[in-house]
């Protein structure tokens, strides 16, 4: 019955609440797997170090999220978002760091628009939290790859 008042208040229910943790695990996935091979590819240098910065935080929301999606009774997805393979298909590592940051954005866009609608106080902080290291990271790489353009 809770559930069905969340959704008639306008809140996520408990599927759609489920769906959106997933669809943020399976991004923050292929981020930390993006991050990993980038830190790889730049070999050294601040590329390289601000790679270990975002693959470090993506392996922490991945907790977070991994035991919400289980306190909610929810499947754990085991894909990784397709922007893990349209990444790697990039050869340029500018362009292919350009790619994640741009998909960054689409996760932190979709978030902002969905914190409203997390009746859970405890959980939307979290998110709030994920939102906020997101769009730092952001700025990050923003600054890396102007420096270094």
């Amino acid at each position: 019955m809770h559930e069905a008042d969340d959704a008639y208040m306008g809140f996520l229910g408990k599927d759609e609440l489920t769906a959106l943790l997933n669809e943020l695990h399976e991004a923050g996935r292929a981020a930390a797997r993006v991050a990993i091979e980038s830190i790889h590819a730049a070999g050294g240098g601040p590329i390289a170090e601000l790679m270990r910065k975002i693959q470090w935080d993506e392996a922490c929301w991945q907790t977070m999220l991994i035991r919400r999606i289980i306190a909610l009774d929810g499947t754990l997805s085991p894909k990784a978002d397709a922007s893990y393979n349209e990444a790697m298909a990039i050869a340029d590592l500018g362009e292919r760091i350009a790619l994640l940051n741009r998909s960054q954005g689409s996760v932190a866009r979709k978030l902002h628009g969905a914190l409203p609608r997390v009746r859970d106080g405890r959980l939307r902080a979290d998110l709030a939290e994920k939102l906020r290291s997101l769009e730092d990271n952001i700025a990050l790489i923003d600054d890396v790859v102007t420096r270094n353009s």
